[in-house]
């Protein structure tokens, strides 16, 4: 199993800014909500807090606080970019030090973090807009999963 010990600081600093990198571009991309998003990003560590044991590299992500990238950004555009490439470079590392089970447990929480942040301005009986699916979507590409598939 892999573990922190397995990562320099920096390489565990793009680890663990990787699942609020995608609920930031989700939260992001429609107006307003953004307290609820991040209450909802805490939500979904919480919920992956309950469930530890089956990976310890996750249970030391979600252990960790949620690393935000303080990372300036003169657009959304360059925001969704730059996270899109923190989460295709944080896989691309994960793939070489953690074994497949650990990758897609990294993955499926990503995406359920972007989905939480999604779910926190649910309106009416759809559970995200159409721009937030759509940054869901591209989200999933970048870790190499289809949106589809359950997290």
């Amino acid at each position: 199993m892999t573990s922190r010990a397995d990562f320099t600081e920096e390489e565990w600093d793009l680890v663990l800014e990787g699942p609020p990198a995608a609920g930031q571009m989700v939260s992001t991309a429609e107006r307003g909500g953004t307290i609820r998003e991040a209450f909802s990003i805490a939500k979904a560590y919480a919920e992956a807090r309950k469930q530890q044991g089956s990976s310890e590299l996750l249970d030391a992500i979600v252990s960790a606080k949620p690393e935000v990238d303080r990372t300036r950004h003169s657009s959304l555009d360059e925001l969704k970019q730059h996270s899109l490439g923190h989460l295709r470079d944080a896989v691309a590392l994960l793939e070489t030090k953690a074994g497949p089970d650990e990758v897609e447990d990294y993955r499926g929480f990503v995406i359920s973090v972007a989905e939480h942040a999604a779910a926190a301005k649910k309106e009416g009986d759809e559970p995200a807009s159409e721009a937030e699916r759509a940054a869901i979507a591209e989200i999933a590409a970048a870790v190499g999963r289809d949106a589809g598939t359950p997290s």
